[in-house]
């Protein structure tokens, strides 16, 4: 499911060619409307036709796990696991290597579509033309 985008939010959206945005969270159940925003402009982006990367870091990591987003529960926002739901639906989420080996996550843990990948991965992502990136 796609976040619905006010009319003037879309307007203004679809007028610019999209960038590739590039994301990384490392806010968690801490930090809950850090982590929030994160999901919400990475879902807004990709229903903006943007290629958005999601990187999971820190305490975020654990959103890659199946059921963990629902733990998330902020007022008067849109449900984690939805927002997760649109990224792996039409962008990609990545969880931090070194971030997954030190809350003992395996890629056979991961949600289906979430890769793990390391700095490298990240800092080429961050420096391809066009891109921008956001952290949070």
């Amino acid at each position: 499911m796609l976040p619905i985008l006010t009319s003037g939010a879309y307007s203004l959206a679809m007028s610019r060619t999209p960038r590739n945005l590039v994301i990384k969270t490392t806010a968690g159940l801490d930090r809950p409307e850090a982590t929030n925003q994160a999901f919400t402009v990475a879902a807004g982006a990709v229903a903006a036709g943007a290629e958005v990367s999601l990187w999971l870091t820190g305490e975020s990591a654990w959103f890659a796990l199946p059921g963990r987003a629902a733990d998330l529960v902020l007022e008067h926002a849109a449900p984690l696991q939805d927002l997760l739901a649109s990224i792996l639906e039409a962008g990609s989420v990545t969880l931090c290597t070194q971030c997954a080996a030190r809350r003992g996550i395996t890629e056979d843990d991961v949600l289906p579509g979430v890769r793990v990948a390391g700095s490298a991965v990240f800092v080429e992502e961050i420096l391809a033309d066009g891109a921008q990136a956001l952290v949070y």
